[in-house]
C-alpha cells in the first residue's frame, strides 16, 4: 500500500491560488531547457496535480501506462524522466522513502509545511507550525544564513501503530 495522507492536514494545507497552472509552469521550464511539452508530459503533469496526494513513481506508472481512450499510452521511461524534470522545475519534491520507494508531493502552489512519517505503516501527516518557522528564521539570522525555506521530517510511530493490539480472550482463559 502506498503512502497515506492525514485528512485533517489536507484541509489545513489548502492549495494556494497560483497565476500560472502547473502545466504552463512546466512548459515554461522546459522551454528554458530547449525542450517542449509533449502530450505525454502534459498527461503526467495533469495526473499528478489532479489532487493533493503523496505518490510514488510506481503509482503514476500504473495509472498512466495503460492504454487511454485516445489509443495512446505513456511509457514507463517517460514517467520517470518527467518526474525528474518536474522535480528540477520545483513543481514536485521528494518527501521520504516508503517501502524502498521515493515518495513525492506537490511543491508548487502549496504552503511551506512539514511531515510526521510513521516508520511502521508509512503514513505521512502534514502539518504547519509557525513557531518552527520562526525559530529557524531566528537561528538563520544569528548565523548570517539567508534561509529560502526549510524541510522537516519527523520519523516515529503514529498513534494507531503505537496502540497495543486488542487481545481477544479465548473461552478457556475466562474459566
Amino acid at each position: 500500500m502506498g503512502p497515506t495522507l492525514n485528512e485533517s492536514a489536507t484541509n489545513e494545507l489548502a492549495r494556494h491560488e497560483v497565476k500560472v497552472s502547473p502545466v504552463e509552469k512546466f512548459r515554461e521550464f522546459l522551454g528554458t531547457r530547449g525542450k517542449r511539452l509533449t502530450q505525454e508530459r502534459e498527461t503526467i503533469v495533469r495526473e499528478i496535480f489532479a489532487d493533493h496526494e503523496h505518490f510514488d513513481s510506481d503509482q503514476i506508472v500504473s495509472r498512466l501506462t495503460q492504454p487511454r481512450r485516445d489509443g495512446g499510452r505513456v511509457s514507463r521511461a517517460t514517467v520517470y524522466r518527467t518526474l525528474r524534470e518536474l522535480e528540477k522545475a520545483g513543481l514536485i519534491r521528494k518527501v521520504a522513502r516508503s517501502n524502498d520507494r521515493e515518495v513525492y508531493e506537490h511543491d508548487y502552489g502549496y504552503p511551506q509545511h512539514d511531515h510526521f512519517i510513521c516508520e511502521k505503516c508509512s503514513q505521512l501527516v502534514e502539518f504547519r507550525n509557525e513557531e518552527i518557522s520562526s525559530v529557524l528564521e531566528r537561528v538563520s539570522a544569528e548565523h548570517g544564513f539567508r534561509m529560502k525555506g526549510h524541510r522537516l521530517e519527523v520519523h516515529g510511530i503514529c498513534d494507531a501503530c503505537a496502540r497495543p493490539p486488542v487481545r481477544r480472550h479465548r473461552k478457556l482463559d475466562m474459566i
